[in-house]
Protein backbone atom coordinates (compact mmCIF):
# COMPACT_ATOMS: atom_id res chain seq x y z
CA UNK A 1 0.00 0.00 0.00
CA UNK A 2 1.22 3.26 -1.15
CA UNK A 3 1.85 5.60 1.79
CA UNK A 4 -0.28 8.72 2.44
CA UNK A 5 1.19 11.68 0.51
CA UNK A 6 3.52 14.21 2.83
CA UNK A 7 3.84 16.43 0.11
CA UNK A 8 2.29 19.38 -1.74
CA UNK A 9 2.36 20.97 -4.93
CA UNK A 10 1.48 24.73 -5.27
CA UNK A 11 2.16 26.38 -8.31
CA UNK A 12 2.04 30.41 -8.09
CA UNK A 13 1.27 32.75 -11.21
CA UNK A 14 3.29 34.82 -12.74
CA UNK A 15 3.05 38.61 -11.89
CA UNK A 16 4.29 41.85 -12.92
CA UNK A 17 6.67 41.61 -10.00
CA UNK A 18 7.66 37.60 -10.03
CA UNK A 19 7.46 34.94 -11.89
CA UNK A 20 5.66 32.05 -11.89
CA UNK A 21 6.96 29.89 -8.90
CA UNK A 22 6.62 26.13 -8.53
CA UNK A 23 6.65 25.51 -4.52
CA UNK A 24 6.69 22.06 -2.86
CA UNK A 25 5.53 21.84 0.75
CA UNK A 26 6.89 19.07 2.48
CA UNK A 27 4.35 18.99 5.85
CA UNK A 28 4.77 16.61 8.66
CA UNK A 29 6.24 12.88 9.20
CA UNK A 30 8.36 11.86 6.04
CA UNK A 31 6.50 8.94 5.14
CA UNK A 32 4.13 7.53 7.51
CA UNK A 33 5.37 4.04 7.46
CA UNK A 34 8.58 3.18 4.82
CA UNK A 35 9.23 3.70 1.46
CA UNK A 36 11.33 0.37 1.46
CA UNK A 37 8.76 -1.81 0.11
CA UNK A 38 6.97 0.93 -2.00
CA UNK A 39 7.85 1.86 -5.45
CA UNK A 40 4.37 3.78 -5.86
CA UNK A 41 5.74 6.67 -3.57
CA UNK A 42 8.95 7.57 -4.63
CA UNK A 43 8.42 7.55 -8.68
CA UNK A 44 5.25 9.43 -7.88
CA UNK A 45 7.57 12.26 -5.64
CA UNK A 46 9.71 12.14 -8.52
CA UNK A 47 7.28 12.38 -11.87
CA UNK A 48 6.08 15.38 -10.09
CA UNK A 49 9.27 16.57 -9.54
CA UNK A 50 10.24 16.60 -12.22
CA UNK A 51 6.89 17.53 -14.19
CA UNK A 52 8.21 20.99 -14.69
CA UNK A 53 11.03 23.27 -15.06
CA UNK A 54 12.84 26.37 -13.49
CA UNK A 55 13.78 27.06 -9.46
CA UNK A 56 11.32 25.74 -7.03
CA UNK A 57 10.80 26.60 -3.16
CA UNK A 58 10.39 23.66 -0.60
CA UNK A 59 8.79 24.43 2.48
CA UNK A 60 9.58 21.97 5.66
CA UNK A 61 8.18 21.64 8.64
CA UNK A 62 8.58 17.95 9.99
CA UNK A 63 9.98 16.41 13.11
CA UNK A 64 11.44 13.51 10.50
CA UNK A 65 10.56 10.24 9.59
CA UNK A 66 12.06 7.35 7.39
CA UNK A 67 15.64 7.69 6.35
CA UNK A 68 15.01 5.94 3.00
CA UNK A 69 12.48 8.48 2.10
CA UNK A 70 14.79 11.31 3.45
CA UNK A 71 17.53 9.98 1.43
CA UNK A 72 15.55 9.52 -1.93
CA UNK A 73 14.42 12.91 -1.39
CA UNK A 74 17.44 14.37 -0.87
CA UNK A 75 19.20 12.48 -4.03
CA UNK A 76 16.08 14.00 -6.33
CA UNK A 77 16.82 17.58 -5.30
CA UNK A 78 20.31 16.89 -5.89
CA UNK A 79 19.98 16.15 -9.01
CA UNK A 80 16.82 18.50 -10.26
CA UNK A 81 18.15 21.22 -12.98
CA UNK A 82 17.09 24.11 -11.35
CA UNK A 83 18.04 26.10 -8.24
CA UNK A 84 16.48 24.68 -4.80
CA UNK A 85 15.94 27.63 -2.08
CA UNK A 86 15.04 25.62 0.91
CA UNK A 87 13.01 27.40 3.78
CA UNK A 88 12.02 26.46 6.84
CA UNK A 89 8.65 27.77 8.72
CA UNK A 90 8.65 25.46 11.49
CA UNK A 91 11.09 22.48 12.60
CA UNK A 92 13.34 20.36 10.71
CA UNK A 93 14.62 17.91 12.61
CA UNK A 94 16.66 14.27 11.99
CA UNK A 95 15.35 12.93 8.17
CA UNK A 96 13.91 16.33 7.24
CA UNK A 97 17.20 18.17 8.37
CA UNK A 98 19.03 15.79 5.75
CA UNK A 99 16.42 16.76 2.98
CA UNK A 100 16.93 20.21 3.95
CA UNK A 101 20.99 20.26 3.17
CA UNK A 102 19.82 19.65 -0.42
CA UNK A 103 19.17 22.95 -1.08
CA UNK A 104 21.11 25.76 -3.08
CA UNK A 105 20.05 28.02 -0.46
CA UNK A 106 18.50 27.17 3.29
CA UNK A 107 16.67 29.72 5.12
CA UNK A 108 15.29 29.48 8.41
CA UNK A 109 12.22 31.12 9.99
CA UNK A 110 13.38 33.31 13.12
CA UNK A 111 11.41 30.61 15.14
CA UNK A 112 12.08 27.86 13.66
CA UNK A 113 14.40 25.05 14.36
CA UNK A 114 17.24 22.40 13.16
CA UNK A 115 18.02 19.21 14.99
CA UNK A 116 20.55 16.50 14.47
CA UNK A 117 20.76 13.25 15.84
CA UNK A 118 22.47 9.75 15.36
CA UNK A 119 20.08 7.34 13.93
CA UNK A 120 18.26 4.84 15.40
CA UNK A 121 16.77 0.91 14.90
CA UNK A 122 15.05 -1.31 16.74
CA UNK A 123 16.94 -4.56 16.39
CA UNK A 124 16.08 -8.27 18.06
CA UNK A 125 18.32 -11.29 18.11
CA UNK A 126 21.57 -12.89 19.36
CA UNK A 127 25.08 -11.38 19.60
CA UNK A 128 25.89 -11.35 16.14
CA UNK A 129 22.13 -9.71 15.57
CA UNK A 130 23.35 -6.90 17.90
CA UNK A 131 26.40 -6.20 16.31
CA UNK A 132 25.11 -6.30 12.74
CA UNK A 133 22.64 -3.63 13.98
CA UNK A 134 25.31 -1.42 15.77
CA UNK A 135 27.90 -1.63 12.55
CA UNK A 136 24.19 -0.41 10.10
CA UNK A 137 24.10 2.34 12.25
CA UNK A 138 27.68 3.39 12.22
CA UNK A 139 26.81 3.47 8.57
CA UNK A 140 24.12 4.75 8.20
CA UNK A 141 25.33 7.76 10.32
CA UNK A 142 28.87 7.88 8.48
CA UNK A 143 26.24 8.42 5.40
CA UNK A 144 24.13 11.69 7.25
CA UNK A 145 27.57 12.74 7.54
CA UNK A 146 28.06 13.18 4.07
CA UNK A 147 25.14 15.61 3.61
CA UNK A 148 25.65 17.87 6.31
CA UNK A 149 29.51 17.51 5.27
CA UNK A 150 28.84 18.99 1.78
CA UNK A 151 26.29 21.86 3.00
CA UNK A 152 28.42 22.72 5.88
CA UNK A 153 31.97 22.37 5.06
CA UNK A 154 32.69 21.61 8.93
CA UNK A 155 34.97 18.69 9.95
CA UNK A 156 33.32 15.27 10.46
CA UNK A 157 34.42 14.72 13.85
CA UNK A 158 32.66 17.75 14.61
CA UNK A 159 29.59 17.14 12.99
CA UNK A 160 29.94 13.70 14.83
CA UNK A 161 29.73 14.80 18.06
CA UNK A 162 26.83 17.39 17.27
CA UNK A 163 24.98 14.47 16.10
CA UNK A 164 25.95 12.74 19.57
CA UNK A 165 25.04 15.73 21.36
CA UNK A 166 21.55 15.52 19.50
CA UNK A 167 21.89 19.32 18.57
CA UNK A 168 19.20 21.98 18.04
CA UNK A 169 19.64 25.07 16.13
CA UNK A 170 18.14 28.21 16.60
CA UNK A 171 17.91 29.84 12.85
CA UNK A 172 20.84 32.12 13.95
CA UNK A 173 23.28 29.28 15.53
CA UNK A 174 22.18 26.71 11.92
CA UNK A 175 23.90 29.71 9.56
CA UNK A 176 26.72 30.15 12.17
CA UNK A 177 27.48 26.34 11.86
CA UNK A 178 26.17 26.38 8.18
CA UNK A 179 23.48 24.53 7.89
CA UNK A 180 21.58 27.37 6.89
CA UNK A 181 22.22 30.08 4.85
CA UNK A 182 20.41 33.02 6.16
CA UNK A 183 17.09 34.24 8.07
CA UNK A 184 13.69 35.13 6.58
CA UNK A 185 12.31 38.58 6.75
CA UNK A 186 8.52 38.73 8.11
CA UNK A 187 7.11 38.82 4.39
CA UNK A 188 8.80 35.37 3.70
CA UNK A 189 7.61 33.81 6.68
CA UNK A 190 4.34 35.09 6.00
CA UNK A 191 4.06 33.89 2.71
CA UNK A 192 2.80 30.47 2.93
CA UNK A 193 0.45 28.82 5.69
CA UNK A 194 1.82 25.47 7.37
CA UNK A 195 -0.26 23.36 9.26
CA UNK A 196 0.94 22.21 12.92
CA UNK A 197 3.47 19.49 12.88
CA UNK A 198 3.22 17.23 16.45
CA UNK A 199 6.93 16.68 17.70
CA UNK A 200 5.79 13.15 18.16
CA UNK A 201 6.83 10.21 15.97
CA UNK A 202 5.76 6.50 16.19
CA UNK A 203 8.66 4.01 16.50
CA UNK A 204 7.65 2.72 13.54
CA UNK A 205 7.52 6.10 11.82
CA UNK A 206 10.80 6.55 12.20
CA UNK A 207 12.85 2.84 12.70
CA UNK A 208 12.25 -0.37 11.36
CA UNK A 209 14.30 -4.08 11.62
CA UNK A 210 15.58 -4.51 7.59
CA UNK A 211 18.93 -3.38 8.94
CA UNK A 212 20.89 -4.50 5.79
CA UNK A 213 18.70 -2.83 3.32
CA UNK A 214 17.69 -0.16 5.07
CA UNK A 215 21.57 0.79 5.50
CA UNK A 216 22.01 0.38 1.87
CA UNK A 217 19.06 2.27 1.08
CA UNK A 218 19.90 4.96 3.19
CA UNK A 219 23.52 5.73 2.22
CA UNK A 220 24.50 9.14 0.52
CA UNK A 221 27.82 9.25 -0.85
CA UNK A 222 29.79 12.14 -0.54
CA UNK A 223 30.59 13.13 -3.99
CA UNK A 224 33.86 13.10 -5.89
CA UNK A 225 33.70 16.22 -7.14
CA UNK A 226 32.32 19.32 -5.13
CA UNK A 227 29.08 21.22 -6.05
CA UNK A 228 25.50 19.41 -6.89
CA UNK A 229 25.92 16.15 -8.42
CA UNK A 230 24.09 13.65 -7.50
CA UNK A 231 23.63 11.30 -10.71
CA UNK A 232 25.80 8.23 -9.47
CA UNK A 233 23.63 8.17 -5.58
CA UNK A 234 20.65 7.54 -8.22
CA UNK A 235 22.30 4.64 -10.19
CA UNK A 236 23.32 3.13 -6.63
CA UNK A 237 19.97 2.90 -5.48
CA UNK A 238 18.48 1.77 -8.54
CA UNK A 239 21.20 -0.98 -8.42
CA UNK A 240 20.55 -1.99 -4.81
CA UNK A 241 16.77 -2.05 -5.81
CA UNK A 242 17.48 -4.31 -8.20
CA UNK A 243 18.52 -7.44 -5.28
CA UNK A 244 16.06 -6.31 -2.97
Amino acid sequence: MANKKFWNWITRKATDEAPEERVLVLNGVIAESTWYDDEISPREFRDELNAGSGDITVWINSPGGDCVAAAQIYNMLMEYKGNVTVKIDGIAASAASVIAMAGTKVMMSPVSMMMIHNPSTIAWGDKDEMKRAIQMLSEVKESIINAYEIKTGLERSKISNLMDAETWMNANKAVELGFADGVLERAEVEDIAMPAVSMMCSAAEVTNSLMGKIAEKCRIEKPVETGRKAEDLRKRLEEIKKFI
